[in-house]
């Protein structure tokens, strides 16, 4: 069974510690198998994001702290060969830093990139997730954490798809 996790996070601040969403939907066998969002308690009251992803300290003030939440969720990434993200570099500085402030060792499966990957594999640019989304017929509520996941998912599914045609050619 080929699996992977694509994940997106929003922050409350500039903070990469700051994250106050996630969602997570894992990939098995380029299909969607479980897709999960949860709110969470970021280390600060400061919410200079909510005009862009609509949530604010009183949505998250009874959520679990990263450090609560995160060990958790270990049973998602389990078998997962990589993780994927639309921009993985934000991604993956928010879950490293998220992990650390929490004294939690993040997963150890590598990145893939979907704004590379949609570049390269795929031919789209611009690749911002929005334009990504409509080339490829995705539905996409963005800034919300689930749906940017999922829309992550299915990009990936499109590259693997995509890569699988080049070589069978």
């Amino acid at each position: 069974m080929s699996a992977f996790v694509a994940l997106d996070f929003e922050t409350a601040d500039y903070g990469r510690d700051s994250a106050c969403s996630i969602g997570l939907v894992r990939v098995e066998n380029h299909k969607i198998a479980r897709a999960e969002h949860y709110l969470i308690k970021p280390p600060r009251k400061t919410f200079l994001f909510t005009g862009l992803h609509g949530i604010s300290w009183g949505d998250v003030s009874g959520s679990p702290a990263f450090g609560e939440l995160w060990p958790g969720l270990a049973y998602f990434f389990k078998g997962a060969e990589f993780l994927a993200a639309h921009n993985a570099s934000f991604d993956k500085g928010v879950l490293n830093a998220c992990c650390a402030r929490a004294g939690i060792k993040p997963p150890g499966q590598p990145f893939q990139c979907t704004v590379k990957l949609a570049r390269t594999v795929l031919n789209i640019r611009p690749a911002g997730l929005a334009n990504v989304c409509q080339r490829l017929c995705i539905k996409l509520n963005h800034h919300n954490a689930l749906s940017d996941a999922e829309a992550c998912a299915r990009i990936m599914i499109a590259v693997l798809e995509t890569q699988a045609e080049k070589t069978a050619h």
